[in-house]
């Protein structure tokens, strides 16, 4: 006779369930000598803003940001931000291709010149773009001399400067876009008689529009928040190069409630941009 038992059978599926819980169980146990420094790394990156908000001038906030001067400053960094953008998609589209699609020789050697500006200070950069565009630079004389074109300390100095220090975010995200996309899909448009242009524009840019998407916005963000070229190659003149940083860093001097106003704005454009970017174009299924 054969007795039967509540234990289940080693191997059997309830054990193999017991155990798939316990290992979930001890997955989500944080180890302490972890969580303490993710705290501290927590801690340090949000409470800069936590004090920023809470030093905000809240009783005259209203003031501050309705003065003529705040909305000229942040009318020029959402024109030259909008605008750096599009030079950069106009350039650094068609660069990200080259980089993923095409055996460049000295391919690596090109993808660091691409992204030496995310690791470069952003007053270097701004000084190189002296030497090559200013008045007597290494263009910049010659562009002067032929045309009376001048691009140090004007407007289209400060797109050219932030398109320097945000180009590469596009180039990044929209080579990874082209390095994941499938090449069978723009090899089977070829067959069928397409040419390289109608591939490209039919087939390979919808493929990777989520990636010139996020490209672009990660673009636009850092190229709203540029400071160090920006001042370096373009000045600081209110009306024509003083974009919302350098409208702080010369409020920090002489009236820091001011200062205070333009942060908050800024920050909150840049929550408004990651939380666009989170939902639109970095959500997982």
């Amino acid at each position: 006779m054969i007795r039967r038992t509540g234990r289940p059978a080693p191997g059997g599926r309830r054990g193999a369930g017991h155990v798939g819980r316990v290992g979930r169980r001890r997955a989500h146990r944080v180890p302490v000598t972890l969580l303490l420094p993710a705290l501290l790394g927590l801690a340090f990156l949000v409470l800069p803003l936590v004090g920023l908000l809470v030093r905000a001038p809240w009783s005259t906030l209203s003031e501050q940001l309705t003065s003529p001067q705040v909305w000229e400053a942040l009318r020029l960094s959402l024109v030259c931000a909008t605008a750096a953008t599009g030079v950069s998609l106009v350039l650094g589209v068609p660069l990200a291709w080259l980089l993923a699609r095409t055996e460049l020789p000295g391919r690596r050697l090109v993808r660091a010149l691409v992204t030496l500006p995310l690791v470069l200070p952003p007053v270097v950069g701004g000084v190189a773009l002296l030497l090559v565009l200013g008045r007597r630079g290494i263009v910049g004389s010659w562009l002067d001399s032929a045309f009376g074109l001048t691009l140090p300390f004007t407007t289209t100095g400060v797109v050219i400067a932030e398109a320097f220090v945000a180009m590469p975010f596009l180039v990044i995200s929209v080579e990874s876009a082209l390095r994941a996309a499938d090449p069978r899909y723009e090899e089977a448009a070829a067959t069928l008689g397409a040419s390289r242009l109608t591939v490209f524009r039919r087939v390979t840019l919808p493929l990777i529009a989520p990636g010139i998407g996020a490209g672009a916005v990660l673009a636009w963000a850092r190229a709203l928040g540029e400071f160090g070229a920006t001042i370096t190659f373009a000045g600081n003149f209110p009306g024509r190069t003083q974009t919302m940083p350098l409208a702080v860093y010369l409020a920090m001097e002489s009236d820091p409630e001011a200062a205070i106003a333009l942060s908050l704005v800024l920050l909150v454009v840049s929550i408004a941009v990651l939380a666009g970017l989170r939902e639109r174009w970095m959500s997982t299924p």
